[in-house]
This record gives structure tokens, sequence and C-alpha cells, in this order.
């Protein structure tokens, strides 16, 4: 099981070099990520971007850019068709979020003519590099489905448990979050979580154990589950928290980052190539780190043909 960002790097060397594209990649701690990569050999990338701003940028951060090839696209719209472009034709394998909003980026990635849009459903998944649980902790949804529904969050569950399967864990432990531990009637969130758990006990999801619901603490601490006299193998050894919206997840993924200082790596799952999407306040070592995982992916993807399982309804 690969519980470090660290073995991430380290695997990766393993598989052959890969090509990220980067959509509008003019900020500087995009471009430094860029930086990082090329130095550490983790990858090579093409900057879709206004070349004026990139070298700018550069210029001023001190930012070596020798190798790095510049295609000059200085709308962040066109600069992100660009990209994906890229990714589409083979010419790169990743695609990756720079200076350029959530919701363009996404329009791009689910473009009809040059996306990246396959039959499963896309989801955004942080990878938190939780050292003080001692694993990596998979949150989904914060970037990507607003408000899903029961559907929704199972095929959600079945592509994480994919990803978290490449990350050479077994059989990902899904915690359904909500805001208590028993179902409900009043939250939405509580009975969409037993909903689920008893779809697990049934075998409809294929690879995965869900529990829920599950209050944040009582998923990922064993001492909270243990105190609240909440059994099962899920309870306090979550590798996937399942969050009920948009809002809590990017909340939580975001506290980690800006209030712990920990290190994440923002990843949409389920498209036809890797696909990065930082967010543009990240720092460098997220962003590089998202490259790291990408990459991590797609050579994992290539030489296992890791594929999502369907959701029996």
């Amino acid at each position: 099981m690969i519980t470090s960002f660290t073995q991430v790097e380290e695997k990766i060397h393993s598989y052959p070099m890969q090509k990220i594209a980067v959509a509008s990649g003019t900020d500087s701690e995009t471009l430094h990520a860029v930086q990082m990569a090329r130095e550490k050999n983790i990858a090579e990338c093409v900057l879709v971007g206004d070349e004026a701003v990139i070298k700018s940028t550069a210029e001023k951060e001190g930012i070596s850019l020798a190798g790095v090839e510049i295609i000059n696209v200085a709308d962040p719209m066109k600069a992100g068709l660009a990209a994906v472009q890229l990714v589409s034709e083979n010419k790169a394998q990743i695609f990756m979020k720079g200076y350029i909003h959530s919701d363009d980026f996404l329009r791009c990635v689910l473009n009809k003519e040059v996306g990246l849009r396959a039959d499963n459903l896309l989801n955004h998944v942080f990878i938190l590099e939780a050292t003080h649980l001692g694993r990596l902790l998979f949150i989904t949804d914060g970037a990507m489905n607003i408000a899903p529904s029961l559907e929704e969050k199972a095929r959600i569950i079945s592509n994480t448990v994919a990803l978290a399967q490449i990350f050479d864990i077994e059989k990902p432990k899904v915690a359904a979050v909500s805001a208590v531990e028993v179902v409900t009637p009043g939250i939405q969130s509580t009975i969409d979580a037993a909903l689920l758990a008893k779809m697990s006990d049934r075998n409809q999801f294929h690879g995965g154990i869900v529990d829920g619901p599950l209050a944040l603490d009582n998923a990922i601490n064993p001492l909270a589950a243990k105190y609240k006299k909440i059994g099962g193998v899920v309870a306090g050894n979550a590798d996937i928290l399942l969050m009920p919206d948009i809002v809590s997840g990017n909340a939580v993924a975001k506290a980690f980052a800006h209030i712990t200082g920990g290190t994440t790596a923002g990843l949409i799952f389920g498209a036809k190539a890797p696909v990065i999407l930082p967010s543009r306040s990240d720092s460098k070592q997220s962003k590089l780190m998202g490259m790291a995982c990408a990459v991590y992916v797609a050579g994992a993807n290539a030489q296992k043909r890791v594929k999502i399982g369907k959701v029996h309804f």
C-alpha cells in the first residue's frame, strides 16, 4: 500500500516519461511546479497560455523554462481547449489546470469535440498525505459534482475505489460522511449513506467496503469510533471519504492544506486520460504532487489496465 507521496515519486521512475499539457500555466506556483517536475524527472510539460505573461512571471520568480515548450494562446479558455486537444490527440498524456477558472477548465474536459469525456461519471478526488494517520486519504467530491444523487454517489464510490486500488489499497474502505453517525430523517446525507452501506452489504459495489453514516472523526480516528461504540471495519480506518456535497468536500480538503499545512493532490478520475485539477491557490508542492500522482496513475493504467467496476443496480 502506498502511504506517502514520496513513495509515489519513487514508483513513477519505472514508468515511461509522460507529457503534461498545462492549460493557461501562467502563474508562479504552476511554473515552479513545472520546473520542479522537470528537475526531478517526474514529467515534461507543455505550457499553453499567454507566452508574454509566462516568460515575464518566470523571469520575476527566477524560474528556468529551459526545454519547456510554450504554445502561445492568450485567452485562458482557448488555451484550455488547445491543451486538452493535445491530450485527445495523444501529443500529451495528461491534462492540467493552470491559472484558469475551474468551471472553464471542466468545460474543456467535457468538450464534445476535443475533450476527455468517457462513458463513466467523472469525479474529483483530493488525495491527502495524512502523515498523522500513516496513509493517504482520498476525499471526493470537492470540485466537480455539486450535490450528487444517490446513484451518482454510488458511481463516485466505484470510480474512487478503482483509483485507490491503483495506489495498492487492495480493498479500500469507504466512509459515507455526514454530520452524525446515525440515520436521521431530517438529514438526507445520513439516509443516502445508510442506503450505500446496505448496497455494499449486498455486494453491489466491486472491490470496496462502504459504511455509513459516519461523522468525520469516527470515520478516520479509531479512538473516536471506539468512544462512540461504532463497530465495523470502516469506522476509524477509512481510506476514502465520500462527502455529502461539493461544499463539504472542498472545505475539508482546503482546511487540511491551509490550516494544517498538509499536502494535497487534486485529480479528476474517470476520464479518457488523467486530469490534474488543483486550486489556483494551491502551493507549488501540492501542484507538483498532483503531477506525480497523475503520472503514476497514467503509468499504472497502462501497465495494469485498471477497470472501474460497475455498480449493480
